[in-house]
């Protein structure tokens, strides 16, 4: 019989895998090209991308239990998107337990997403362990929607670039940053300012 953990490593593979193959089929993001950088080495992104102004695209991701969730279930509700590589990196983990700890205590109207490529076990596994409960993390691994129409996926590596995107009650991107270096923490300050106009 095999081992539970087995076959959850060879799921992880398969997204992998999964993500590179489909990776390969999107088009360059030409509105933020040289825009972020692992190191000092700039990354390649590929999807649609978006900005301030436009309508924020609709997407389908997962939750941790492999619900799908899209973002038309948030109707009438401003939200916030934070975006993260990896929830086991150190700083991802840091931005994701402040937006939890900080802004959403002090933003409790305001719906606050986390969304990676992890797989929804890896999501569910590092709430549980940070007592990540004010925010609800949600997994781009199945159909790699929200990172195609955002245009956040990093080219050969198979993750989401660092972001934050605000989007007013009718859904439209009212803020947008996208953080230049893959290893530093966006810069809050003006997120919240934001947070406050809404």
């Amino acid at each position: 019989m095999e081992h539970p953990m087995f076959k959850i490593a060879l799921l992880s593979l398969a997204c992998c895998f999964s993500i590179s193959a489909y990776a390969n089929d999107y088009a360059v993001n030409q509105l933020d090209q040289g825009k972020v950088a692992a190191g000092n080495k700039p990354v390649v992104l590929l999807g649609n991308g978006v900005k301030k102004g436009d309508k924020a695209p609709n997407f389908k991701v997962v939750d941790d239990n492999f619900m799908p969730i899209e973002l038309t279930q948030f109707k009438n509700k401003a939200v916030l998107i934070s975006v993260v590589p990896s929830l086991d990196t150190g700083i991802c983990s840091l931005q994701t337990k402040h937006f939890n700890e900080k802004v959403a205590v002090e933003f409790p109207e305001i719906e606050m997403l986390t969304i990676s490529a992890d797989l929804p076990f890896a999501q569910k596994r590092f709430c549980k362990s940070e007592n990540i409960d004010k925010l609800t993390t949600l997994s781009d691994s199945v159909w790699h929607d929200f990172g195609r129409q955002y245009g956040l996926i990093i080219q050969d590596m198979g993750l989401l670039s660092r972001a934050v995107f605000i989007l007013n009650k009718n859904h439209t991107i009212v803020y947008k940053q996208l953080v230049p270096v893959l290893s530093k923490e966006p810069d809050y300050q003006p997120v919240v300012e934001m947070l406050k106009t809404l």
